[in-house]
């Protein structure tokens, strides 16, 4: 466990992937089955969690809880504060004991073999630990994919196609990555398939408008839809599987195919019977749910805009041209008729300016997307097929409020001369801001930094909805810290009000 202990430390230090592929390749090379399958399991968040209630319950039959309370309001987090403050017998225990233990053990019973547990380590193992049973995945599926291909030189798509049919500890899976056994099969329902994706697009004036197909890039989330066997899988593009979110998907998916397509919530339904895509935020609400109410599926309806079919009644239409694609998608369609699904509509254009005509005009849309007529499709982001000409982004000027561990800063919009939070973005490693939070820090709050009112910040949003949720009323798609500006003045910087007149209805 103290291998695994070090890992997970190193990695939530780690902000680089080139860095966190060469440390997770040094593990999987150093360690031996089934350990390191288990790890893998643990840091992707394939293990039984624990509740924070019940955590804060086990420490406080250990201390005094009025010790635990001081504790906790100091550190600012419930596993921190248990990992410090829980005795311990200094002996010790492995990975593999751990996840069989929390894979075999009742849920009723599990928290006392988690204090048993607690009680053999350090304080470094029982961080680790309870980053894994608490936080959610300490390293994202996606990113342990890119880790696992870099470190065995295996090609991440045919990693990604077989991922979702392979069980903890991955036996079969590290087998092959070490080159003593066949790749395990991608057979079986409801397996993932690589995304194809698009390359950024400024201008397409030196493309022929005469070899592409055009349609709205939809300002929703990338999916796949696996049927197959009567097993429906409904994937993110970042390998995840959401199905148990949007059962109001998964049960529509009584056919045997793979189509992809973008994953919207229906705002109304128009005079011609088309589905109108509410804004982005109505999907939030919905998103990272172990389930969906149903009232929440009455609130806030689903349903998948497909563009693209890659597999049907078993037969690969992944080596087919978009254009013959395309037809088979409309014809199966027509055949199906799934519920709960629509096509994106392609775009009739005679050359660009037809096109940029349209896209000045893509209010609830991120842009268009360009399709070359003659592209299969392959995984990845091959050169020269398929390109996002996004809409140009909204650029604003707000005030930095809060700094979190992990450079996360909250930033604010003025309202009648109080500034109200309005979102949060990434800075990288910018060490000059780093340095200026130091220094005019106000008070800490956990891992939270509250700093003066005094810095500017250029934050780039590619779209503004109303939320019922934030006290400012204002929810953001993909904000993204441009710059800084500290030639500018915080009184200076913009309002709420300017960005409730910018917003989508």
């Amino acid at each position: 466990m103290k291998a695994l202990a070090s890992l997970v430390d190193a990695l939530t230090c780690m902000t680089a992937q080139g860095d966190r592929n060469r440390l997770l390749g040094r593990y999987f090379a150093s360690t031996p089955d089934p350990e390191r399958g288990w790890a893998l399991a643990a840091l992707t968040g394939e293990l039984p969690g624990v509740s924070r209630a019940t955590l804060r319950r086990l420490a406080e039959g250990r201390v005094d809880p009025e010790l635990f309370r001081i504790s906790r309001d100091y550190v600012g987090d419930i596993a921190e504060t248990v990992a410090l403050i829980w005795p311990t017998s200094g002996s010790s225990l492995s990975p593999n004991e751990v996840a069989t233990g929390l894979m075999t053990t009742r849920r009723s019973e599990r928290p006392e073999r988690i204090a048993g547990w607690l009680d053999r380590m350090d304080t470094a193992e029982r961080r680790a630990l309870l980053a894994i049973l608490t936080g959610g995945p300490v390293l994202a599926p996606r990113r342990a994919r890119l880790a696992l291909a870099e470190w065995s030189g295996a090609a991440l798509w045919e990693i990604e196609e077989i991922w979702h049919g392979q069980k903890p500890p991955y036996l079969d899976l590290f087998a092959w990555l070490n080159g003593k056994g066949e790749r395990p099969g991608a057979a079986g329902a409801a397996i993932l398939r690589p995304f194809m994706l698009a390359l950024p697009l400024e201008d397409p004036g030196a493309l022929n408008p005469q070899e592409f197909a055009a349609e709205w890039k939809w300002d929703g989330v990338r999916v796949q839809i696996v049927a197959d066997g009567g097993e429906v899988g409904l994937f993110s593009r970042s390998g995840d599987d959401i199905g148990r979110a949007f059962p109001d998907i998964v049960g529509a998916g009584d056919f045997q195919a793979v189509v992809d397509g973008e994953l919207l919530i229906a705002e109304r339904i128009s005079a011609a019977g088309e589905r109108i895509p509410a804004a982005f935020d109505r999907l939030q609400r919905r998103l990272g749910r172990r389930t969906a109410s149903r009232s929440l599926m009455r609130e806030s309806p689903a349903f998948v805009r497909v563009y693209d079919i890659l597999f049907d009644r078993g037969e690969d239409l992944r080596t087919l041209p978009f254009d013959r694609r395309r037809r088979r998608l409309e014809n199966w369609f027509s055949d199906r008729r799934p519920r709960n699904m629509d096509i994106s509509p392609l775009l009739p254009f005679a050359d660009w300016d037809d096109l940029r005509s349209l896209r000045s005009r893509s209010a609830g849309r991120e842009g268009i997307m360009l399709k070359r007529r003659g592209s299969v499709y392959a995984a990845g982001r091959p050169e020269g097929h398929w390109f996002k000409w996004k809409s140009d982004a909204l650029v604003f000027d707000f005030v930095l409020m809060y700094v979190e561990r992990g450079r996360i800063c909250t930033f604010g919009a003025w309202r009648n001369g109080e500034l109200l939070p309005v979102g949060k973005a990434g800075y990288g490693g910018d060490e000059r801001l780093d340095r200026w939070v130091q220094t005019h820090t106000t008070g800490r709050f956990g891992p939270v930094r509250a700093v003066e009112t005094g810095l500017v910040l250029e934050i780039g949003v590619e779209g503004l909805h109303r939320s019922r949720r934030r006290k400012s009323g204002i929810a953001m798609r993909c904000p993204c810290l441009r710059r800084i500006r500290w030639e500018k003045p915080a009184e200076e910087a913009d309002s709420v009000e300017t960005l409730l007149g910018l917003v989508r209805e």
